[in-house]
């Protein structure tokens, strides 16, 4: 096994901020007037939309497949994901001259699976809801010899993603400001896990809210309950890269010391706001990481007179998806 603790750290935080610098992107934290203006409040945006491969899974991919050891990489590695995590390890492997065999739902978008054709990787398809992603996964890995990196529930992944959470508070630093409250696209939980991680040692009185469609709320149904609980279905929402199952065990055991509650949109939320991206924010959002930014704009977390940053998380969307956002 690849030699990685069970649960990270925040130096792990660091490190991983170390060993990605040079290939991911130190993405900005945005402002909007118009936006500040029509909430009351000031809303830190986290263009993750503008990271390697459209999506903030880069991060954690790239740490994660760099602490494979040399001798093991030849064997490659495997993953299954609807599409950010599957560009990410795809891209990551490329740059790290390793192969990657990707397991993705036969209903990923076209332009992720596309993606993740085009940075060299071998797809695998599944029926979402029907067949076991993971078991596909894991067979390929056994068969193989490939490491197998989870989308979430891994601490490598988790503490890539968890360098957001660090650049958020060195950029509000840099803007002389202190933000209250922390929004975070909420699928398996490893991107809100590792922001969570970064926040109790850089923003220890930051509220920390995860953010979810309709239907798919397992994290704020997993906070009230203390502990993970799962979604009834992992298919009906256009929000494609938040339909995880249910948290993953490592990220929440961190998330919950620092969330008390969830936030839900909708899915029309969800699409007003990647209209509102493009026309206002002049950024390309996919539905799933304009979550955030809906419970903004939708009023389901008043932001008058606070500092709340929040993360869109991807851009990875298909013209036939951008065009039934801008006719609404």
């Amino acid at each position: 096994m690849d030699a990685i603790p069970m649960h990270p750290v925040f130096q792990d935080i660091v490190d991983a901020r170390t060993r990605i610098a040079g290939e991911a992107v130190v993405t900005p934290l945005l402002r909007s007037p118009f936006l500040d203006e029509m909430t009351g409040g000031t809303v830190l945006l986290k263009a993750e939309t503008l990271q390697r491969t459209g999506s903030f899974k880069f991060r954690g991919a790239f740490n994660r497949l760099s602490l494979i050891p040399q001798d093991r990489r030849a064997r490659g590695v495997v993953a299954c994901s609807s599409g950010n995590h599957a560009q990410g390890v795809a891209e990551a492997a490329r740059v790290l001259g390793m192969p990657a065999t990707i397991v993705m739902p036969q209903d990923a978008p076209q332009a992720k699976l596309d993606r993740t054709r085009r940075s060299g990787a071998r797809i695998v398809t599944y029926r979402r809801g029907v067949d076991d992603r993971d078991a596909i996964a894991l067979g390929i890995a056994e068969e193989t010899g490939a490491t197998l990196v989870h989308p979430y529930n891994d601490a490598g992944v988790i503490a890539g993603q968890g360098t957001i959470g660090a650049e958020v508070a060195e950029q509000a630093a840099a803007m002389g400001l202190v933000p209250d409250a922390m929004l975070t696209c909420a699928g398996g939980g490893g991107m809100t896990g590792g922001i969570a991680l970064a926040l109790e040692t850089l923003l220890p009185d930051c509220e920390l809210l995860p953010v979810e469609p309709e239907g798919f709320d397992d994290h704020g149904r997993s906070l009230a309950a203390g502990v993970p609980v799962a979604n009834p279905s992992e298919a009906g929402s256009i929000c494609d890269a938040l339909l995880a199952r249910q948290p993953g065990e490592i990220g929440f055991s961190i998330t919950r010391r620092r969330a008390k509650r969830g936030l839900v949109v909708s899915d029309a939320e969800a699409l007003a706001a990647v209209a509102f991206a493009f026309r206002e924010l002049k950024l390309v959002v996919e539905p799933g990481g304009a979550v955030c930014l809906a419970a903004v704009l939708s009023g389901r977390l008043p932001v008058a007179g606070r500092v709340v940053a929040l993360t869109l998380s991807g851009g990875n969307i298909d013209a036939d998806m951008m065009a039934k956002a801008l006719a609404g």
